[in-house]
């Protein structure tokens, strides 16, 4: 991977891992499901006057915005909400890099490197310490609500890919519009008009400034730049850097949330970093201990 766009990979899983702590905070105000709501609302409004649509079929930035924006955090913000931590759920979601490796070498013929699969392997030895842990501050039901939320990742990421050459920020728009209404619809059903109302009146600045975050940097700016390079690279390359945002998302839910960081989950920041260091240099590294040998 170029230099250039490996620095602006890590720019938005940096993006991605504070996210985590902003839904935090925007839960304490608003159910999970109107937040979702919200998000893509404002995503998706105004800009989608100004912007052309992208060139693919609307049936499928239908299918891309459902499965990669509508059902992904419908899964990861209901999780969270029933006690899955800030750090924990950043953590839990990067399963979608081992579900896209997975997905694209059975449906697109992607070959993952021995590096790539060892690198995973390695890097996923780190969910099953979060399992080990469920009970105390895990909950086992949020926890499989945000597994299914890393396998709608890992969908939308092969949805994109298979699009091929296409302007990827007018796809997070086009696509956020496909979201509030079912999502809104959803909202009235499971969690009450009158909570909704209510949530809505009282919301407080910290949540106003958490959906604005999750509206620009995160979902408009974020999934435009992830998109694109997805398009420039294999998916076996590119979706495991996400697993950089636990590290980011762990360490700045300690700071701004003060969520208690035990040994277990200092542990499973090391295996993902060793898994990640794995995956992108464990190849040259062994060609040049190779070398070096000879």
């Amino acid at each position: 991977m170029h230099p250039r766009h490996l620095l602006a990979a890590i720019g938005i899983v940096a993006i991605w891992g504070f996210n985590f702590a902003a839904i935090q905070l925007g839960l304490k105000d608003l159910p999970p499901l109107l937040l979702c709501a919200l998000r893509f609302t404002l995503a998706a409004l105004p800009a989608v006057f100004f912007v052309k649509k992208p060139d693919v079929p609307f049936g499928t930035i239908v299918t891309y915005g459902l499965v990669m924006f509508g059902i992904q955090f419908a899964f990861l913000f209901g999780g969270m909400n029933l006690g899955v931590s800030a750090g924990l759920a950043s953590l839990t979601l990067q399963l979608q890099a081992f579900m896209t490796i997975g997905l694209s070498a059975w449906l697109l013929s992607e070959r993952p490197t021995r590096f790539q699969i060892g690198g995973a392997v390695l890097a996923f030895s780190s969910i099953a310490l979060v399992a080990v842990n469920v009970g105390g501050d895990v909950s086992a039901l949020g926890l499989a609500a945000v597994i299914l939320a890393a396998l709608a990742w890992a969908c939308g990421n092969l949805l994109a890919k298979r699009m091929g050459k296409v302007n990827m920020f007018a796809l997070v728009i086009w696509g956020s519009l496909v979201v509030p209404i079912p999502l809104f619809a959803l909202a009235l059903l499971v969690e009450g008009p009158a909570r909704i109302v209510e949530s809505i009146s009282h919301l407080k600045w910290s949540s106003s400034g958490a959906i604005a975050y999750l509206v620009y940097p995160t979902t408009l700016l974020g999934f435009a730049v992830w998109n694109r390079l997805l398009g420039l690279y294999p998916a076996a390359s590119v979706a495991p850097l996400t697993l950089l945002v636990p590290v980011f998302g762990m360490a700045l839910s300690v700071v701004v949330l003060g969520e208690e960081l035990q040994p277990w989950k200092v542990m499973a920041f090391v295996l993902v970093i060793l898994g990640l260091c794995v995956n992108l240099f464990g190849a040259k590294l062994f060609v040049g201990l190779k070398g070096a040998g000879q």
